[in-house]
């Protein structure tokens, strides 16, 4: 819900204000950009997120899940910012060259032989070989009468108040972590990891669905493939 224009911005007011005061707002707009009064091209598109806007703020149902959607956007704001500054305060400062350097290079301009990087610093990235792109081989589908898909956006209440992992912003569990989930609704973690919209929690869901014996690794799976086969 938060992808598209803010109904606040477009009305001009704060995202406390009291129903009269976003009322009186909206009137004031209208009477402006009508297409009728207003001059110009873009008076009809204005006029349609005045009122696109309105309909939204003037529900209180619409207007809650917006609130919702707009506090979870800026949770989730703040903890990647929170990531991406942990390892910068961490890292060491880089080295700086010594004062009795001048070009830093050995005989024929080559980099000394300590300056050269060695048969490691090109290697690839090692990937454990309990990683599977597989999806869960248990949960066959989508069960709308478990997953309460028709129940709209947080349908399942507050979280239980025990945060692991990534909180979710979108879905009838909106503000509740992938963990908290999972202690839960594990069908719903199967179904996640089976749609496009979990791709950004891969890691996460297959480290649930291992723990909870859902997924086993590449490894275990072709063991047991070679069992089928094995002689008796």
């Amino acid at each position: 819900m938060t992808d598209g224009p803010d109904p606040y911005k477009i009305l001009q007011v704060d995202s406390e204000a009291e129903d009269e005061v976003i009322q009186a707002a909206y009137r004031r707009l209208a009477q402006k950009y009508h297409p009728d009064v207003a001059a110009g091209p873009d008076a009809a598109a204005r006029m349609s997120g005045i009122n696109a806007a309105w309909e939204v703020l003037r529900d209180p149902t619409r207007r809650a899940a917006l609130d919702l959607a707009r506090r979870l956007a800026v949770r989730n704001a703040e903890r990647a910012a929170s990531a991406r500054a942990a390892p910068q305060a961490g890292r060491p400062a880089a080295p700086q060259p010594s004062p009795t350097s001048t070009t830093g290079r050995g005989p024929g301009g080559r980099p000394p032989a300590s300056a050269q990087p060695g048969p490691s610093a090109h290697r690839a990235e090692s990937v454990s070989n309990d990683w599977t792109s597989g999806r869960s081989s248990h949960g066959g589908g989508y069960d709308p009468s478990q997953m309460g898909a028709p129940d709209g956006l947080g349908a399942a209440g507050p979280p239980p108040g025990d945060p692991s992992g990534t909180v979710l912003n979108f879905g009838r569990y909106a503000g509740w972590s992938l963990g908290e989930i999972a202690g839960r609704d594990l069908n719903y973690i199967e179904w996640l990891d089976r749609m496009p919209i979990g791709r950004t929690y891969r890691d996460e869901l297959d480290v649930i669905l291992r723990r909870t014996g859902r997924r086993k690794s590449a490894a275990a799976e072709a063991q047991e493939r070679r069992g089928l086969f094995r002689r008796r």
